[in-house]
């Protein structure tokens, strides 16, 4: 009988064993190995809450304050932890409809119903003190604090850029961000956003059951402080900026300004403008597309990514070419035929007279001596050889390549190779007189405004260049990029560049020059117009240096449609800007006042009007 129910006792006791070992290891699975479980026990105790850093500010050259900061709040949801809630007092709170709620909620829950995601961002300081009161009653939400970007004056959109949300491109490739972060997407938010955006940090808190924050978990040793972002200090005159697009503010176009001696940018500005504050906050999405669909292009920066034909421009840079092959001398003179049209002047008897008068045939004359130097009987095979010699000349002043602007999206312009015309016409098949119009900046020759700018740059320090560039230094440390201070030579003589200057001296202050409304009293302007074929009217192009001797600003205006010439629309505000930067203020009222109201611009849509091959241009 003993033995009996010993051996009952030992099977009890077996069954009770194995009942314990079986809910040993479940909680060890659960505990140990079951994620799911794990997560949902932290977040039912603990709420991991981002700390997002202070974006780095921007400064302008004179210590002014361009870009800043404003405190706005994030709603954040953990989906499975969303209980009880009264979905109407909910979104009478926030203001919000129930479709609304719907939508979020099932973004929230597709990416992660642990996890916390954005479910209403951006809330102002007075939305949030509306209802900040009653937000713990919603479990599941909580706010997480961050800052939004402003703006001192509506000025620089295109230099400053904008800060979007991350999109999946930004996701895969910086593990850095998380769903709901912001990175810069133009501009100077774009080209420094690792030194903009800082270091994010991690505080842990502890929730009650009521999703009431009750203290910092095991008393914040597992936290982490953000690091804020650096400070850019940039080469902008916010100044100059501002007036630079008041002139341009009704008109299609670009101004870049630029100092000589350091590459350091003052103006950049392509027009129309719009005001870097439109591109903000939960209005930003709308405002985007207004500007994106405007037929005028406000979001393009045609300073940086308009590929033009040059004009007569492009003839100061054929000039010093021709020089320094010694296809022509200073004193070379050459008949003014029809070819090209003449400008109705005098026979240029030197170089510094064709510049002067912008003389097409003397410079029809001058590129065909580049291209056809005589080294091969054959023309074709002598033009491909004179060809290849000029582009690598062009490519020392900067055209045909992206300058190494501190900007994205910065297009190169199009100075033209054996291979581009080989392809299109065919190898052989083309010679000189299949491409002179190169001679005058037109033909297949393109050329983006900073690199206008630039060359006036290269005249302007007789022979070289520093990359153009935005930032002079950002941190704490006050770090520089070095490339932004390496001396670019052309390879061409000093006493060539000299003769420029004195040509385009004579441009604005002699007699036969065309452009005497740049003139500036008891300032020494050095410039050069074009007048650049297009569809539509042609577009009024000038560039400039002052002044002459130790010049503090190089300027290049382009305006499109602007019937009437370079000399006409492009030199006057080009010399207002000089004189604004130089004098501080604007002297000439009158000037200034018409070439602020005036609009020279061809509306839009253009109309294609068919052009003579032979149109003169000055």
């Amino acid at each position: 009988m003993s033995n009996k129910y010993s051996n009952r006792s030992g099977i009890v006791k077996i069954i009770f064993l194995s009942i314990g070992v079986l809910f040993v290891l479940r909680l060890s699975m659960l505990q140990l190995f079951d994620k799911e479980y794990k997560e949902k026990a932290k977040n039912q105790s603990l709420r991991n809450i981002t700390q997002y850093p202070a974006r780095g500010l921007m400064y302008d050259r004179n210590g002014g304050l361009l870009v800043y900061n404003e405190a706005v709040y994030d709603l954040m949801v953990i989906p499975r932890m969303v209980k009880d809630l009264d979905t109407n007092y909910f979104c009478k709170a926030l203001g919000i409809t129930r479709q609304e709620f719907d939508e979020q909620m099932e973004k929230a829950y597709t990416y992660s119903p642990y996890s916390a995601s954005i479910f209403k961002k951006q809330i102002s300081k007075e939305e949030f003190g509306r209802w900040e009161s009653v937000l713990y009653k919603f479990k599941g939400f909580y706010i997480s604090k961050r800052t939004l970007r402003l703006y001192g004056k509506p000025i620089a959109a295109h230099v400053l850029g904008y800060v979007g949300e991350v999109n999946e491109h930004d996701l895969e490739v910086d593990p850095y961000y998380k769903r709901g972060d912001y990175i810069g997407k133009s501009g100077l938010e774009a080209s420094y956003e690792k030194e903009l955006r800082g270091v994010k940090g991690k505080k842990i808190m502890q929730v009650d059951v009521h999703n009431r924050e009750v203290g910092s978990y095991m008393h914040g040793q597992m936290d982490t402080m953000p690091i804020e972002g650096m400070n850019l200090y940039t080469t902008i005159d916010a100044d100059l900026q501002e007036y630079a697009e008041k002139l341009m503010a009704n008109k299609r176009g670009c101004v870049v300004a630029i100092e000589p001696s350091t590459g350091e940018i003052l103006t950049l500005l392509s027009a129309p403008c719009y005001d870097p504050n439109l591109l903000v906050g939960r209005i930003r999405g709308e405002n985007f597309k207004k500007l994106n669909e405007d037929i005028s292009k406000p979001l393009f920066n045609r300073a940086l990514q308009a590929q033009y034909p040059p004009g007569s421009i492009f003839k100061v840079a054929q000039a010093m070419i021709a020089l320094h092959l010694g296809v022509i001398t200073p004193n070379t003179g050459f008949v003014c035929d029809k070819i090209l049209g003449c400008h109705n002047h005098p026979s240029a008897r030197s170089v510094q007279e064709a510049i002067k008068m912008s003389c097409n045939p003397y410079f029809y004359y001058t590129y065909r001596r580049v291209i056809q130097q005589g080294k091969y009987k054959n023309a074709a095979k002598d033009s491909q050889y004179g060809l290849m010699v000029w582009r690598d000349y062009m490519l020392r002043f900067g055209f045909g390549q992206r300058l190494g602007i501190d900007l994205p999206n910065v297009k190169s312009g199009n100075i033209p190779d054996t291979t581009f015309y080989n392809k299109w016409y065919g190898k052989d098949k083309w010679s000189f007189i299949t491409i002179y119009s190169n001679s005058i900046g037109q033909g297949e020759v393109e050329v983006v405004p900073i690199q206008m700018a630039n060359l006036a740059c290269i005249v302007a320090n007789r022979g070289y260049y520093y990359t153009p560039h935005l930032v002079r230094y950002y941190g704490p440390d006050s770090t520089k990029n070095p490339e932004f201070y390496t001396r670019h030579e052309t390879g061409i003589e000093k006493s060539y560049f000299d003769i420029a200057a004195a040509g385009m001296y004579d441009v604005v202050h002699g007699a036969g020059g065309t452009a005497h409304k740049a003139d500036i009293p008891g300032i020494a302007v050095c410039g050069k117009t074009g007048t650049a074929e297009n569809y539509g009217n042609d577009h009024s192009v000038f560039i400039a240096f002052a002044p002459k001797d130790d010049p503090k600003i190089a300027v290049a205006v382009y305006v499109e449609n602007a019937q009437g010439g370079g000399g006409t629309w492009a030199a006057p505000i080009a010399s207002l800007v000089i004189e604004k930067y130089l004098k501080g203020e604007i002297e000439r009222k009158d000037v200034d006042k018409y070439y602020t109201e005036v609009n020279p611009c061809q509306k839009l849509p253009l109309v294609h009007r068919v052009k003579k091959p032979k149109k003169r241009r000055r």
